[in-house]
């Protein structure tokens, strides 16, 4: 069967019955023409299936209409979440979101940047800030807006839609301290390259010390976000004479995996080991038992992020905005009493 021809804008205009700039106008700048005309340019477009050339529009418009979105992963519902969030938004606004996954590697990171930028983006949106110094360097040379998410505050200069990680999971320490927990242990995020998983050991580190406490080198262990991998990591904290009676997670994904690791060694949770999450997927509502962790607005903070982006593109605002979201600790079944200090009635 022949290919039809694509229709063009010349086509569009001839059976709309009005000049090539009208068609133009109406489709890319819709409140410069009168209703009735551009309902009859639409009725057109739709009538012979017109996609506009998204290279003649950006340079008639000197943009593109994407926007740049690097993350780390989308194997995490936590950033599958963000990133359908921050999409959702873009649309509203007709704008395109191209995605670019730097699996924790900053070099990869800028190399994606660069190709992005290759690509005509007109802002970019990138998670934490531990990007190289020649990414962001560009970025400013380019002039081109951009915001960095899930971390608080940025570098000067940049904008920012995140939290305070160091004082969310001090805030969790606190808690499991007040529960009479002093043997506690974390189940970490690969620190390398990554500021949040860093900031949140040092958080853990930090609380312990004010209560007098520390952080032994064998009650720390790096994990990568995959449940089997957290499984053997937990199970490494756990096999020593003297183990934690509570064990803190750099996310839910480590805290799953450290959930089934006790269950298989015999351990109940929270009878013998409290375990306390970070993000509050989904799933943690739903495990047996329910997963205590911090809750983390996740679609607030990439529509956020999306609305600054749009706001420095639509609207030319230049200063940079850091923006601080409130996270809290949700608790649930999974932590009670360290063993040995229940009250008389539990």
């Amino acid at each position: 069967m022949p290919t039809k021809p694509t229709p063009t804008v010349q086509d569009v205009a001839r059976a709309a019955g009005v000049s090539t700039a009208t068609v133009s106008r109406a489709l890319n700048q819709p409140e410069s023409v009168r209703p009735p005309l551009r309902a009859q340019v639409l009725q057109a477009v739709q009538r012979l299936g017109y996609v506009a050339h998204a290279g003649a529009r950006a340079m008639s418009l000197k943009r593109s209409g994407t926007v740049g979105c690097i993350v780390p992963t989308i194997d995490n519902a936590i950033f599958a979440n963000g990133l359908q969030a921050f999409q959702r938004r873009m649309a509203e606004a007709g704008r395109v979101v191209l995605l670019a996954i730097s699996d924790y590697d900053p070099a990869q990171e800028e190399a994606q940047a660069q190709a992005l930028l290759a690509r005509g983006v007109d802002a970019l949106a990138l998670t934490g800030t531990s990007q190289l110094p020649g990414l962001i360097a560009l970025l400013q040379q380019r002039g081109l807006p951009w915001v960095h998410t899930g971390a608080f505050p940025a570098p000067a200069g940049s904008a920012c839609v995140g939290f305070r990680n160091r004082e969310a999971v001090a805030r969790a320490v606190r808690y499991l301290l007040d529960l009479g927990h002093r043997r506690i242990g974390m189940l970490a995020g690969i620190t390398r390259h990554n500021d949040r998983a860093a900031e949140r050991v040092a958080g853990v580190r930090e609380a312990l010390a004010q209560a007098g406490l520390d952080l032994p080198a064998r009650w720390l262990v790096e994990s990568p976000y995959i449940t089997q991998s957290a499984r053997e990591a937990a199970r490494q904290l756990l096999q020593g004479a003297t183990r934690p009676t509570a064990l803190l997670c750099g996310n839910d994904v480590l805290a799953f995996g450290a959930l089934l690791e006790a269950a298989a060694m015999g351990l109940e949770v929270p009878k013998d080991m409290s375990v306390v999450g970070f993000d509050d997927l989904d799933l943690a509502r739903q495990w047996s038992p329910s997963l205590t962790t911090v809750h983390v607005p996740t679609e607030t903070m990439w529509t956020l992020a999306a609305d600054y982006l749009l706001g420095a593109l639509e609207r030319g605002v230049q200063e940079p905005v850091q923006r601080e979201i409130e996270v809290e600790l949700v608790v649930r079944g999974s932590t009670g009493r360290a063993p040995g200090r229940r009250t008389s009635g539990s």
